[in-house]
């Protein structure tokens, strides 16, 4: 099967199995909870309205259809009887088509749909930068988008799956093979300058990916290109800060909500750094709000990262560079890691980078290995429909009781990870410290034993149940010891101009998938 055939297919399984949890109830008292129902009433305003003042719809009481009970105010009352709700509008834009036509069901619906196209893009992504075997791209595609916390935010009126699909393009755009071409550097460029229109909180991604690309034009003395790029993002935040000032009021949608009494600087709250610092591990592992309970493969993140940054593949810099600015704002900006909402929030707009990682590195693995990680991903699809199975059966909602899911399993995995929401005194002390101690020591012996993890990699590949059907581009010791002698600039952004490269690095991607044809039917 073609790669694109494969990503569709995985597109349209992920889709299917997320659009599942879309008529589902947040609470008992609504089918949309927290920010949910405030995008969907901009979405409304915009499709009838043409406009983002929420006020009228508030008064006509036009939220009951989603949120049972009184609406709490978000947007600041203005003089003319108006209210802008604090959020950026890239979103309810994007929605207001699917909303007017087919009300709250249709935008969860719609964002299911996202959610099939980002695992789509995740398999394009592992195979085509990363060098990961067709077969295994699309099963560690389908384990991430049918599972927490991408199969929750799938189809939550929330900006995170959006943002990792933006996020991922471009990715995607910047780390295209070869000279880059007037497409691949629009392509990025839109994504760069839709992510804070989405969000501001996705400022720092979209600035990591910013660099990157201007790094990638500068390197390859892309001057036209370069110069270009340069005037379109000046002039895209001149735009965003003069509309924002003009809709909002300030340099942020936060501007016009009315609990931010001290200025929109105070959604981030006082921060005391040192406090929030845990967030570092407890983004993964937190009891209720990490990853690890809900999808225990997340685990496998540390490994792959520090397998990684040792080894340095085509992209690589730039992956990293993503995830730690998503990573740092999320622990240190952010105002809080729990939450009215799912957990993962803060991290969703690149944890698809972060299974392409994981991917990369699982295919170093063995079979035991790979079959390990797979095992402990499928256990995050089982979280993911016993929470299903818990809201049918009304033993809980999707949202604010998330927690006393019926999977067992999920509530034992808790008992031996750190609760954020304690002091960090006694137990929950030393289980933060014992987590630290276990990913450094799981981070160094990884990067220090990928050497014979690679060798059994090759040596077990044909035998491999995942299947390891495409060059590895981004790893083994030939790949390895060719990027060695590639600039930073290369191994920054992607593949690039480097001389000596495989004749599959340079393939387009039409060419490609007839080589995966040819190859397979030879």
């Amino acid at each position: 099967m073609s790669l694109r055939r494969t990503a569709a297919v995985v597109g349209v399984v992920v889709a299917g199995a997320v659009a599942i949890g879309a008529p589902m109830r947040a609470t008992e008292g609504a089918r949309t909870t927290a920010d949910e129902p405030h995008y969907l009433l901009t979405a409304i305003s915009l499709w009838e309205d043409r406009d983002l003042d929420v006020g009228d719809e508030r008064r006509e009481g036009r939220y009951l259809e989603f949120h049972e009970v009184l609406l709490p105010i978000q947007a600041e009352v203005r003089t003319d009887g108006s209210q802008l709700a604090p959020h950026d509008p890239l979103l309810p834009a994007v929605l207001a088509p699917a909303t007017g036509l087919g009300g709250w069901l249709g935008a969860k619906l719609m964002l299911a749909a996202i959610a099939g196209c980002l695992a789509a893009l995740t398999v394009a992504v592992a195979v085509r930068r990363f060098g990961v075997g067709q077969r295994l791209a699309a099963v560690v595609a389908v384990l991430a988008g049918a599972s927490p916390p991408l199969a929750i935010y799938g189809t939550q009126v929330y900006p995170e799956l959006p943002a990792a699909l933006l996020a991922l393009a471009g990715f995607w755009w910047a780390t295209t093979p070869g000279a880059m071409r007037a497409r691949h550097v629009a392509g990025a460029a839109a994504a760069v300058v839709a992510l804070p229109w989405l969000s501001v909180k996705y400022a720092p991604v979209a600035a990591v990916l910013a660099v990157g690309l201007v790094w990638r034009l500068g390197h390859a003395r892309q001057v036209r290109h370069l110069v270009s790029l340069l005037a379109a993002f000046a002039v895209a935040g001149a735009t965003f800060a003069a509309l924002h000032h003009w809709w909002y009021g300030g340099w942020t949608a936060y501007a016009s909500g009315s609990h931010f009494r001290t200025g929109e600087l105070s959604v981030v709250g006082n921060p005391n750094h040192l406090g929030r610092s845990r967030r570092l591990v407890g983004l993964l592992v937190d009891r209720n709000f990490g990853l690890v309970p809900w999808q225990p493969a997340a685990l496998a993140v540390v490994p792959a990262i520090a397998v990684l940054a040792r080894r340095r593949p085509p992209g690589s810099w730039l992956l990293a560079g993503m995830v730690a600015a998503a990573w740092l704002n999320a622990t240190f900006v952010a105002l809080t890691m729990h939450g009215w909402w799912w957990p993962g929030r803060q991290i969703v707009v690149i944890v698809p980078l972060l299974a392409i990682a994981v991917a990369w590195w699982v295919q170093r693995l063995g079979t035991w290995g790979r079959r390990g990680v797979a095992g402990a991903g499928a256990l995050g699809v089982i979280a993911y429909g016993g929470l299903l199975v818990g809201v049918l059966s009304r033993r809980h909602t999707l949202i604010v009781d998330f927690d006393r899911t019926v999977n067992p399993l999920v509530r034992f995995v808790g008992r031996v990870l750190p609760d954020g929401t304690a002091s960090l005194t006694g137990t929950t002390a030393w289980l933060t410290a014992v987590w630290v101690a276990v990913f450094a020591v799981v981070a160094v012996v990884a990067a220090s034993g990928d050497e014979r993890f690679g060798r059994r990699s090759r040596r077990h590949a044909d035998t491999d149940v995942l299947g390891n059907d495409a060059p590895e581009i981004g790893g083994g010791d030939v790949a390895d010891d060719r990027t060695e002698a590639v600039g930073v600039g290369e191994r920054l952004v992607g593949l690039g101009d480097r001389h000596g490269a495989a004749p599959h690095d340079r393939l387009t991607d039409d060419v490609a998938d007839r080589v995966d044809e040819v190859s397979q039917r030879s």
